[in-house]
């Protein structure tokens, strides 16, 4: 019989799982008729460095900091206190810069927590008006910026979860949104060689968002008369755009390196689902090389077909560059870059350093 220490471990991790079945049956995933239909679309890039290479498949085996974009249940696999930075070129060409830092910290022998803060600069936009459709005015600056703090725990040494809350910000010059989200992940470790890793996550699962301020309100002037008044418009609410991925992946062990190969779906409930196929080869923990492809309906067919939603080609790759500092500690220091192929720009390109001690 399962003792009552085990049968806790055990009960929490279905408790997790049933946190993230339980909206599944609400998400109307993959319908492309919703496209573009939910607000705050800047959760589903992945701002980091190492894991973005992945291209998203790594769902079954994410570990660290950068785990909290992809499968929260992999930051209770940081072994040390973290410290990372990136920064991404979005769709280079169009000036879209994506800034990244976060840490993540051992609080016990089973529990980590970890904060992220991400934000998105899209530059100067010029001031338009109806009778100055030229501009000439000034220009307006939007910010995005989301805020992540984490809690991951151990249940076994095969079982590990954890939730993310994020704390969600957008804003123009006269109009603002704010919001909340919550991801919630598992992760499970098979195999005698603890070779052999599934996932789940559930992400971008909140209440809906709303703008407010003087955007919203133009002075108009009626027939005959000289006072002005306010008109005020009515805002919409949006949805946040929630994303259900389960992933799983092996480890091919050799004497001085590791060979991954890993599968990801992921149902988006606004837009299509995506189906991922990826690969790492790691020599001695050093120096490791990814990619992967992820595959949408359309992804292949011209943009003046109708059928295409995506900027996205579907190739991805990343190499990352460790340097140990403290063998018997565990600290390392590491570069990491990544690719992703998009149609019409030059692709996205994201540079990341991490620290581990």
């Amino acid at each position: 019989m399962l003792g009552m220490k085990n049968l806790y471990k055990y009960l929490i991790a279905i408790v997790f799982t049933g946190l993230i079945m339980l909206p599944v049956t609400e998400l109307k995933a993959g319908n492309r008729d919703r496209s573009g239909q939910s607000g705050a679309s800047e959760l589903l890039i992945n701002p980091w460095a190492q894991s973005s290479g992945w291209g998203g498949v790594n769902t079954a085996t994410v570990r660290g900091l950068e785990a909290m974009f992809g499968n929260v249940a992999g930051v209770a696999l940081a072994k040390n206190t973290e410290l990372v930075f990136s920064q991404t070129q979005w769709l280079k060409g169009t000036d879209i810069k994506i800034s990244a830092f976060g840490f993540t910290t051992r609080v016990s022998e089973s529990s980590v927590i970890g904060m992220s803060i991400t934000s998105m600069s899209i530059g100067d936009i010029m001031i338009t008006r109806t009778d100055l459709p030229e501009g000439g005015i000034g220009t307006f600056s939007p910010s995005y910026m989301n805020v992540g703090l984490s809690y991951s725990k151990a249940f076994s040494s095969s079982i590990y979860g954890g939730m993310v809350v994020r704390i969600i910000n957008e804003s123009i010059s006269d109009l603002s949104a704010g919001g909340v989200a919550l991801d919630a992940g598992i992760q499970y470790i098979a195999g005698e060689e603890e070779n052999m890793h599934f996932g789940i996550t559930l992400k971008n699962v909140g209440p809906r968002m709303r703008y407010s301020g003087d955007g919203f309100a133009t002075k108009v002037s009626i027939p005959g008369q000289e006072s002005q008044f306010t008109l005020t418009q009515r805002e919409s609410e949006f949805e946040l755009p929630t994303t259900l991925s389960i992933g799983a992946a092996y480890d091919f062990l050799g004497d001085k390196s590791k060979f991954t190969l890993a599968g990801n779906f992921q149902s988006n409930a606004f837009s299509n689902d995506l189906y991922m196929f990826g690969a790492e080869y790691s020599f001695r923990n050093y120096v490791c090389l990814r990619g992967a492809y992820t595959y949408e309906n359309g992804i292949n067919d011209d943009i003046e077909s109708g059928n295409k939603i995506t900027v996205s080609k579907g190739f991805s790759g990343g190499l990352s560059i460790q340097v140990p500092m403290n063998k018997e500690k565990g600290s390392m220091f590491s570069i990491d870059y990544s690719y992703r192929a998009t149609d019409h720009f030059k692709g996205t390109h994201s540079f990341g350093a991490r620290v581990s001690f």
